[in-house]
């Protein structure tokens, strides 16, 4: 995550069994580019020892605020001065506690009391059991501790280690990475209310075969990502595909290409940015068999009449929302050769004012893509990036095309 890369984070760990999380969030971190410093308190070494998370992290860790290795013997003042943010991850109930009343007995505490509020952040990943977490006291804590200028990242759903079910769990640290790079992403499309199709659609024969094609969703799903992070709104109407949701980010699942017409037509009248990355079937079978359609050992071969679909993208174009340019409107091009001559005409043909083209069969599937956007003043070249990069540099380029939100 290139918005990690250089950032020196204070890690500081908390008691709780969420402990084991951090070193993989630790690993995760130095992996993104960012330093991580780690701080423990006293009951976070009963879970994970000191010894794992210096290796890890590459530095060494402290503990204590008489710890004399630092010159001056304040390393709540050197450790909280060179961060750029402090996270806390776990973050228990009593740390919170401890947060809100401004307790200073010990050093992970004590830094972050001590810290330049101004311009170094904190952040908070809970970790508790349901009932501590359902607790009137800490629902205060966290009101208070938030009013007073932390980040709460909020918490996971699922079986705890005590036996139990319900909210409260550590979010994982593939969450955590992924708020901790929107939040420090430039919010470009703050205000903004983003409608992203992503993936193939899939249109039945019968029912056990159909017709679909090699789009892994990779792309639309990445821009979904980047937008929620540059602070938009943002829905997903996703083909099948087998990808995780991007955190924040709604999601709606679809089959075939009607399925999403039938979602994006909706929502389109509330959305400000329309981006349509979909790889939508541009035909589909006359008429699908309601049972699965048997070879017979005669040598015939059935024979399929075909229907052209609705065109997605030309329909919310032609909304007027989309003429009155309430709504910006994105395409997506995916050619297989002469991708200039072919995306400067789909984009004139579908009345879109941004479309962005690339070679198909060169990046379905794959981590990496190369992009090409064409406007009305003709094309420029993105380049190759992951689809990460390149979903931050697309989103960075409707923001600027964009008025901003109301």
């Amino acid at each position: 995550m290139n918005e990690l890369a250089g950032k020196h984070i204070v890690l500081g760990l908390s008691g709780g069994v969420a402990c084991y999380k951090a070193a993989e969030l630790t690993r995760l971190l130095v992996k993104a580019g960012a330093t991580v410093q780690v701080v423990m308190t006293e009951a976070a070494g009963q879970f994970i020892t000191p010894v794992t998370m210096q290796a890890l992290s590459g530095h060494a860790v402290y503990g204590s605020q008489w710890d004399a290795r630092e010159a001056n013997n304040m390393p709540h003042i050197n450790l909280s001065r060179e961060a750029d943010a402090i996270l806390i991850a776990p973050c228990s109930a009593d740390f919170i506690a401890r947060l809100v009343q401004g307790r200073a007995d010990e050093l992970l505490s004590l830094l972050c009391l001590a810290r330049p509020a101004e311009r170094v952040p904190l952040l908070l990943a809970p970790a508790m059991n349901r009932e501590m977490w359902a607790h009137p006291a800490t629902q205060r804590n966290l009101a208070q501790v938030a009013a007073d200028g932390a980040t709460v990242l909020g918490v996971g759903r699922g079986e705890q280690a005590c036996g139990e079910t319900g909210d409260g769990r550590m979010l994982e640290p593939a969450e955590i990475m992924e708020e901790l790079a929107a939040f420090f992403t430039p919010r470009l499309l703050a205000g903004q209310r983003v409608l992203v199709t992503a993936g193939p659609t899939f249109e039945a024969i019968d029912p056990v075969r159909g017709i679909t094609n090699l789009s892994s969703g990779k792309m639309g799903f990445a821009i979904a990502r980047a937008a929620r992070a540059a602070g938009a709104e943002v829905t997903l109407v996703a083909g099948p595909v087998d990808l995780p949701t991007p955190r924040g980010v709604r999601r709606i699942d679809v089959r075939s290409a009607d399925d999403m017409l039938q979602a994006v037509v909706p929502l389109a009248q509330d959305a400000t940015i329309f981006i349509a990355t979909a790889a939508v079937a541009d035909w589909r079978p006359a008429q699908a068999a309601t049972q699965k359609i048997k070879k017979d050992g005669s040598g015939e071969v059935p024979v399929l009449g075909f229907v052209e679909n609705a065109d997605i993208l030309a329909t919310v174009a032609r909304s007027e929302r989309a003429r009155s340019g309430a709504l910006f409107c994105v395409g997506f091009a995916a050619e297989s050769e002469d991708l200039v001559a072919h995306a400067s005409a789909k984009r004139a043909r579908k009345g879109v004012p941004l479309l962005v083209g690339n070679i198909g069969p060169a990046t379905f599937g794959q981590d990496d893509n190369a992009l090409v956007l064409f406007d009305e003043q003709g094309h420029s070249d993105l380049g190759r990036a992951s689809k990460h990069e390149l979903a931050g540099r697309l989103v960075a380029e409707i923001a600027r095309r964009v008025p901003p939100a109301h």
